[in-house]
């Protein structure tokens, strides 16, 4: 599964959780084809972040089932980390979703990881807690690796190590399960970006990230205006304008999405999501020939034959 997943990271799209017209809208960690319906879309969401509530409750009809944590009910860090990294969560967590991603030796080394753990000293406690960290990052759980990186930032509170705790949680709030998943871990995003930013106010992935995390939230307008800075400070930021196309696109905004995406593949022809999606947009807007094109292009930019596919498929509905 491991390989499936590296091969699959030039298809997926930077996960975020969009919460727009009050309804919850994710973007699949697969390709968004024209024909799908925003309910698919919705449906989709279910499986885009920290793999929590995985298994049988990813409902997300073109990405793999995922393995990591249930939802959890800790009180601990306001339950934003996964149900077995030491503190208190759900008894029936694996009866709803068993861990499936991390092999037995490497659960037995996250156990002896948290007793050495409770055992640090304040000394050696931030040492241990990076190496957890690293662990639970290698086995999917990013809520679990924020809560330990948080933990060093917190003995040692430079704005690098903020940064790889707001990291770890936005990659979980990338993949969040549920509603109330996206807006927890979309919150400690938030919390610990901000950190980033008071520290480094020009960090402009930290301000996109921020941005980002701001669509989960009761102000999704200041995501779109930190975007807007970012690309203010960087007009050629990939990231920002690839966003700002997918926003576009979820808000129905073709014209907008295709100029977005044009811009981003001219920064960077070979970006591969960016060249696919500029064919999903322009083929909503009726330009068949330049769609053709940018499916065309994105498909010579990857081996994934599940990208190929579904180029051959988009490309035959233009005819």
């Amino acid at each position: 599964m491991a390989t499936t997943r590296s091969a699959s990271h030039q298809l997926v799209v930077l996960a975020a959780a969009l919460v727009l017209v009050g309804g919850l809208f994710a973007l699949p960690k697969g390709i968004v084809k024209p024909k799908e319906s925003r309910s698919e879309l919705s449906k989709d969401a279910a499986a885009t972040a920290t793999r929590d509530g995985g298994g049988p409750n990813t409902n997300g009809s073109k990405t793999e089932a995922s393995s990591g944590p249930v939802p959890a009910t800790a009180t601990d860090n306001g339950g934003a980390h996964s149900d077995d990294d030491g503190h208190n969560h759900s008894a029936s967590a694996d009866a709803v979703a068993p861990h499936t991603t991390a092999t037995a030796a490497q659960r037995q080394e996250i156990s002896r990881l948290l007793k050495e753990y409770q055992a640090a000293t304040p000394a050696t406690k931030a040492a241990v807690a990076t190496t957890l960290a690293r662990r639970y990052n290698g086995v999917e759980r990013f809520d679990s690796a924020g809560y330990y990186l948080e933990q060093v930032a917190l003995a040692k509170p430079t704005a690098a190590n903020w940064q790889q705790a707001a990291d770890a949680y936005f990659q979980a709030f990338s993949f969040a399960a549920s509603d109330e998943r996206v807006k927890l871990l979309g919150g400690k995003a938030r919390e610990l970006y901000a950190k980033v930013l008071k520290e480094q106010p020009g960090n402009l992935d930290a301000k996109t990230n921020l941005g980002m995390a701001y669509m989960a939230s009761e102000n999704p307008v200041q995501g779109i205006s930190l975007l807007r800075e970012v690309l203010e400070a960087d007009p050629r930021n990939e990231k920002a304008l690839y966003n700002m196309g997918i926003l576009a696109v979820q808000s129905n905004q073709y014209d907008k999405a295709v100029q977005r995406f044009k811009d981003l593949v001219k920064v960077n022809p070979k970006n591969v999501n960016g060249q696919f999606y500029l064919g999903v947009t322009l083929a909503r807007t009726g330009a068949k020939e330049e769609a053709k094109q940018a499916f065309l292009a994105a498909k010579g930019l990857s081996n994934d034959p599940a990208l190929a596919a579904s180029v051959d498929e988009e490309i035959a509905k233009l005819k």
